[in-house]
């Protein structure tokens, strides 16, 4: 039995160029360039799946901000994609865990703020019921944990477009293993959905 298969998975997801970058050169927090490929059928589709396995979010303080601050208006808008929704009131629904240093308490409902490293993060997660626990686009947690070999499963969308420069996702001096592929799916301007799990 693989290890994956017992108990609560980490699942990470995240949108990367070509060239392997999550963000340009310029800023790492931008995130425009991938916006035209986000709004694919694949994009969205890949991210209606990997949530519905979810119970927890697990963000880093930036990208909580960011997320918590758009997604709730989606919900009720005019015009909204099915799946877009969808995924906005999964996160406002699920139990969500911020990591930060810096928020005292949480501005939002169902989360709570965590002080601690990530791998102890997950390490207590994984002690309580739940499915899967999602990272989101969180780049500094994702890289802990990939680091701490803590990611069960990988959730990656691929943009047809080189940055240039920019931070990697996938550093030198990460655990050595084997990924086994579990879906792919190519959509509208050539964007990658792909999903691999840990094999132990």
């Amino acid at each position: 039995m693989t290890e994956q298969s017992v108990g609560r998975r980490v699942v990470i997801n995240m949108s990367l160029s070509l060239d392997g970058h999550y963000a340009g050169p310029r800023d790492p927090e931008d995130n425009d360039w991938g916006m035209p490929y986000a709004h694919t059928d694949v994009a969205r589709d890949h991210m209606a799946c990997i949530h519905e396995t979810a119970t927890t979010a697990l963000l880093g303080r930036v990208n909580a901000e960011g997320f918590l601050g758009f997604w709730p208006a989606v919900i009720g808008m005019e015009g909204v994609d099915p799946r877009d929704e969808g995924f906005a009131q999964w996160l406002l629904g699920t139990e969500k865990v911020v990591l930060s240093s810096t928020l005292g308490q949480a501005p939002w409902e169902r989360t709570t703020i965590v002080d601690k490293p990530a791998a102890e993060v997950v390490a207590d997660l994984k002690a309580t019921k739940g499915a899967d626990i999602l990272v989101l686009n969180s780049a500094s947690v994702i890289k802990a944990l990939l680091a701490a070999d803590e990611v069960d499963r990988l959730a990656l969308t691929v943009f047809p477009v080189f940055l240039g420069g920019g931070p990697r996702l996938f550093d030198d001096g990460l655990p050595a293993g084997r990924w086994s592929l579990v879906s792919q799916a190519a959509g509208e301007h050539g964007t990658l959905a792909l999903v691999y799990d840990r094999v132990r």
